[in-house]
């Protein structure tokens, strides 16, 4: 059983016409779990839990109880989001030993309303700082397609998961490209729907760039998730009303984008040459499917990051609180860096980094005018192994995400479809922008990208 050969749907519509029982896709996901344990992209598991989750829906569908529309698939949590049973050890020595959660998020409650089954927590870097999944506590998360590879983060664990067939379904999050990054490292689409669309809670609260949603293999299987899973909470502020149309039935219009600006470098800064040369490949492919793409080569607007870590930087403070030294010396040395950048901002200096983001709002919007969609590469540069430096141009470097955060910060939906392949194997990642709300729009192009220039194609497996 390889949950990448079927869509979600059609793996929950076996379950449900009882063709397959949802213990057998469980057994089958712990067989792969363990089977691939070498990836690391799982870092809690709890099999009689699963099972017993398992065999409660088979008896409530053998009694001819209605279970959902996920019945019987099995989901991995990202390990920065509670499912009840299990530690949200945030990739962090400092929350290892704490008490399984009690109750689940708003994002897993729902899923298991649908039928979904948790199978485990999946691994993250500390606290979802980097673009890397890599911890102290768990250590790296490997690349399906080439082990020595970073999976992309911090949803890394969820995308190797998936890349690997481990399960059909898993849980993400995206504060600063956290979702399109690991797609595009692991050679599928990913989507970072907009602001409020799914609720969050917790220490995720604190967040207000990030969103919570599902990671599939398939855009369809996103937008088929994202209309059980949307809709407004008490729990954040930000969460907005359930759409009035489902998302997944608008891909079924079939609708392809009439034009797009394509901005190899929006921040003026350089991009790796053959990761740009692997979209413009894609880009002729649109082209000739009747999509008019205009060149913008000039800077779109200066890279925001100082304003990003004053920010995320500040948020993730705020979620450890006081530290003492001994404490601090457990976090990852590359997160306490980060956290000094940001540490003791002002009130003015978080007015400042606000009207930052409204003029690059602003700004885009002038670039998209009369445009359906922006186009960049997913990220800037060539996936680093396991816990070092990306690459641009040869050249290692820390900066080689930064295409993801400006669209967080300027909260328009976003997502990656992939382009192609490096000469070296590994998946290249088109990042698509919509305008403000537009996830429809974002959601469409990602489906049209997919039959023009992007089928399906995993990873082989030893």
């Amino acid at each position: 059983m390889d949950f990448r050969e079927q869509p979600v749907q059609e793996w929950a519509a076996a379950v449900r016409d009882r063709e397959v029982l949802a213990r057998e896709m469980v057994r089958a996901s712990l067989t792969a779990i363990d089977a691939h344990e070498d990836l690391n992209a799982f870092v809690a598991v709890d099999p009689e839990r699963s099972l017993a989750e398992a065999d409660r829906i088979d008896a409530r569908l053998a009694s001819g109880d209605e279970v959902g529309p996920l019945a019987g698939i099995p989901i991995g949590v990202k390990d920065l989001e509670d499912a009840a049973g299990y530690v949200t050890s945030h990739g962090s020595r400092l929350h290892a030993e704490d008490p399984p959660a009690a109750v689940d998020s708003v994002l897993v409650e729902r899923l298991r309303a649908a039928g979904c089954v948790v199978m485990g927590k999946t691994n993250t870097p500390e606290f979802g700082w980097t673009g890397d999944t890599y911890n102290p506590l768990f250590g790296p998360t490997r690349n399906p397609w080439d082990r020595r590879r970073s999976p992309g983060g911090s949803s890394g664990g969820s995308a190797a998961a998936l890349a690997a067939g481990l399960v059909p379904l898993c849980t993400g999050s995206d504060g600063g490209g956290s979702i399109r990054i690991p797609a595009a490292a692991c050679g599928f689409t990913g989507f970072k729907p907009s602001l409020g669309r799914v609720p969050v809670e917790g220490s995720s609260r604190l967040w207000p760039i990030s969103v919570h949603g599902p990671m599939a293999l398939r855009v369809a299987d996103a937008a088929f998730v994202l209309d059980l899973v949307m809709g407004p909470s008490p729990h954040d502020l930000n969460s907005l009303p359930k759409p009035d149309r489902s998302w997944r039935e608008a891909l079924d219009e079939g609708r392809q984008p009439r034009r797009a600006v394509w901005c190899p470098a929006p921040d003026g800064k350089p991009s790796d040459a053959e990761v740009v040369a692997v979209c413009e490949a894609a880009l002729a492919e649109l082209e000739g499917a009747g999509v008019k793409v205009e060149v913008r080569t000039e800077p779109l607007f200066a890279d925001p990051i100082r304003e990003y870590i004053l920010l995320s930087g500040t948020m993730v403070s705020g979620e450890l609180g006081e530290m003492t030294e001994d404490r601090k010396d457990m976090i990852t040395p590359g997160l306490r860096y980060y956290l000094d950048l940001a540490s003791e901002p002002q009130v003015a200096d978080f007015v400042r980094a606000v009207e930052t983001f409204r003029v690059m709002a602003i700004a885009l919007a002038e670039v998209m005018d009369g445009a359906d969609l922006l186009l960049t590469p997913t990220v800037a540069g060539q996936f680093p192994e396991c816990g070092g430096k990306g690459h641009i141009n040869g050249g290692a470097t820390d900066a080689w995400v930064r295409h993801t955060y400006p669209y967080n910060l300027t909260r328009l939906p976003a997502g990656s479809v992939r382009a192609g392949f490096t000469a070296g194997g590994m998946p290249v990642g088109l990042q698509i922008v919509g305008h403000q709300h537009a996830d429809v729009e974002v959601l469409q192009a990602l489906a049209f990208c997919e039959q023009i220039f992007a089928p399906p194609v995993w990873p082989a497996l030893s």
